[in-house]
């Protein structure tokens, strides 16, 4: 019987989606990524938020930026109300709005995956922030003329808010995932060609391999497997970027049988690694 698989892509089919939720019901995710870029705002609750190796006990006003690559996940510690605001944008709506003197990715793009997800506005940042996000929320709301205009026109001052805000910030936020996790997720990336096994991770670490695999499934919300899985599917992309064939980049990813390379690239990614390669 086949593993069922956690970790997905969440398709975003519009150039946006913009969404304020509260929820008062204990929530936690699988880790996940989207089809776009991600704008998050953590307003109240009492969460953790995961992304890629990384773990941060969130405090109102924390902004955080994900890009399409980074696997990230929230979860709530209690029932007590969870607010926060995301924003989904697709990567050639932010070109549109960029100008070539103003290129609203930055804060997205050009920084190491998974580092400097997060800064902590301070109250005046937090005020100007939400007000531009009301008038985001009103023109959504509205069908008057140029209510289309007026949420672009929010939405691209919301990007060059933040990409200034994360150009000046010096916060560095406290990490507090698991040694154990992050060694294992280190372990991993450094060794996806080569096999994986739980006895290995046992020894190498001198601890119980049931102790190792449900530590990683609580802090991650997936099994070991899944998670390799998606990091090796992650590295023949690369592969295939580079320009190696089909073959080279199943085995060099750490793949031993093609068939299973194929269903399993096309379920994580989905698409084919054959249409993968030629949209390139």
């Amino acid at each position: 019987m086949n593993e069922p698989f956690e970790l997905r892509y969440d398709p975003i089919n519009k150039d946006f989606l913009y969404l304020h939720r509260t929820t008062t019901y204990n929530m936690g995710t699988f880790y996940h990524r989207h089809e776009a870029y991600e704008l998050y705002l953590f307003l109240r609750g009492n969460v953790n938020f995961y992304i890629e190796n990384s773990c941060y006990h969130l405090e109102r006003g924390d902004l955080l930026v994900i890009n399409p690559e980074e696997m990230h996940r929230s979860f709530s510690l209690d029932e007590s109300q969870y607010e926060r605001i995301t924003i989904n944008l697709q990567k050639s709506y932010l070109h549109r709005l960029s100008t070539p003197a103003t290129q609203l990715s930055g804060c997205f793009d050009y920084r190491p995956k998974g580092k400097g997800n997060i800064v902590h506005l301070d109250e005046s940042q937090l005020q100007q922030f939400l007000r531009l996000t009301g008038t985001l929320e009103e023109a959504l709301s509205s069908e008057a003329y140029g209510s289309d205009i007026i949420a672009n026109s929010a939405i691209a001052q919301l990007l060059v808010l933040t990409n200034t805000i994360f150009h000046n910030a010096s916060f560095i936020p406290a990490d507090i995932m698991p040694e154990l996790v992050r060694k294992t997720m280190d372990y991993i990336e450094a060794h996806l060609g080569q096999n994986i096994t739980l006895e290995q991770l046992a020894g190498i670490f001198h601890l119980n391999s049931t102790y190792i695999s449900r530590q990683f499934k609580k802090h991650t919300g997936l099994t070991l497997r899944s998670y390799i899985l998606d990091r090796r599917v992650s590295l023949a992309k690369s592969y295939l970027c580079e320009g190696l064939s089909i073959t080279e980049a199943c085995y060099q990813s750490g793949f031993s049988d093609y068939a299973n390379f194929i269903r399993s690239f096309t379920r994580i990614a989905g698409i084919s690694p054959g249409r993968f390669a030629k949209k390139l």
